[in-house]
């Protein structure tokens, strides 16, 4: 097979029918290894490692923090590129895959600052500072409460995909941000990377899988939700233009 012929054949998953049809396969299994890779994690992770020596019990929140924040930048990230294949190609699935994408981002994101508040309040003494990862994550938030807000408020389904689409590409930045922020200013609160290359930056050993399981379970969780919302985006769209037809007709 070509590559001409390997990019048509993925196009052709832009196809309504067949995303759906695809998809609607995927989702039981999609649910069923979610769920069973977060309670694997969570469980393992909360009941079956120890305290740490400087921070305590306190340091297991890192098993809800750091995928939940993971998830908060890729699903803008992910959206962005739903937003670019809209501009370029003007598939509807991708513009419909990103607007469904948003809620689960935010609520991703919401998990991350809350667990944050409570991991950071006894380590720093405050629930809040204004530290430059904090601060990003938070301006990510308001932008994916702006991005759902413009889908809602322009009727032309088009115009509000052409509009969000623009306005993930300046949201992107932040979502950037967020995952470097650490990287790009020394000054701040938040600690580095739980996750790294480098073994003396990287968690430690004992917190490492049980962190791998839960991540993977909110990678799953999260593609999951997706496929479902944006399932349900196809068919509102579909609904509306028939009532269009009827009252055209009428």
């Amino acid at each position: 097979m070509s590559s001409s012929e390997k990019m048509n054949a993925l196009w052709s998953y832009a196809n309504p029918r067949k995303f759906l049809a695809v998809t609607e396969r995927l989702m039981p299994w999609l649910w069923i290894l979610s769920g069973a890779c977060l309670v694997i994690g969570l469980v393992w992770g909360f009941f079956f490692t120890p305290d740490d020596y400087r921070q305590g019990s306190t340091v297991k929140i890192i098993y809800l923090h750091v995928p939940s924040a993971l998830m908060a930048i890729n699903g803008w990230l992910m959206m962005l590129v739903m937003s670019l294949i809209w501009l370029i190609r003007r598939h509807h699935v991708s513009a419909l895959a990103a607007r469904a994408a948003a809620p689960v981002g935010a609520v991703m994101t919401v998990i991350a600052l809350v667990t944050g508040a409570i991991w950071g309040q006894p380590m720093w003494g405050t629930w809040w500072a204004w530290d430059p990862r904090l601060t990003s994550f938070l301006i990510l938030f308001l932008f994916y409460l702006g991005y759902m807000a413009l889908w809602s408020a322009i009727e032309d389904p088009d115009t509000a995909a052409d509009l969000t689409s623009v306005l993930c590409l300046v949201g992107s930045v932040f979502a950037l941000l967020s995952r470097y922020a650490v990287n790009f200013w020394n000054q701040g609160l938040h600690q580095g990377a739980s996750l790294s290359m480098d073994k003396k930056e990287n968690v430690a050993d004992v917190f490492y899988i049980p962190l791998l399981v839960c991540i993977a379970g909110f990678v799953l969780l999260f593609i999951a939700l997706v496929f479902y919302r944006t399932g349900t985006e196809i068919r509102a769209r579909r609904i509306r233009a028939l009532q269009a037809r009827e009252r055209a007709g009428a």
